[in-house]
């Protein structure tokens, strides 16, 4: 009796079809990324303008209290400052500053690694009235249009 044995004709992947897998494997991860990427500059934006609305009640009540809005001259040092009242034991806190979100010298960081601007303006021209501004750059030092701001 004569046995016949048959070719097995499975074979594995070419060097072509696993290139064009990795490829577009590759692809999938590089669009992936960008939009996480969109999405985390989305929710720094989103954490930026709550902080400086939550700083705007802060200098409210603090204004409430002493009759006008932190005057140190600028800067958010100045600000954490006041707002946290380091200068005198007991005093009322109007906003609790976490260490995590402060620079070696005080400044209170936004989401994007730089300090908040806080400047007291005498006198604003809008109404004549003591005010502020609070703004981030939002990690673009260029325009002013992309910033964000209290006005």
């Amino acid at each position: 009796m004569l046995t016949t044995y048959k070719k097995s004709s499975s074979r594995g992947f070419t060097l072509i079809e696993l290139l064009v897998v990795v490829a577009i494997i590759a692809t999938l991860a590089s669009l992936v990324l960008a939009a996480a990427s969109g999405v985390q500059k989305k929710g720094a934006r989103s954490r930026a303008e709550a902080e400086i609305a939550a700083l705007g009640a802060a200098l409210e009540r603090y204004k409430a209290d002493n009759g006008d809005f932190p005057t140190n001259s600028s800067g958010s040092a100045n600000l954490v400052a006041a707002l946290m009242n380091t200068n005198t034991p007991g005093a009322r806190i109007y906003f609790e500053f976490k260490t995590k979100f402060l620079d070696a010298n005080s400044n209170f960081l936004d989401p994007f690694g730089n300090p908040y601007q806080y400047v007291y303006t005498n006198g604003s021209p809008n109404n004549g009235a003591n005010n502020y501004d609070l703004w981030s750059t939002a990690g673009n030092s260029g325009s002013a249009n992309t910033w964000i701001k209290n006005w």
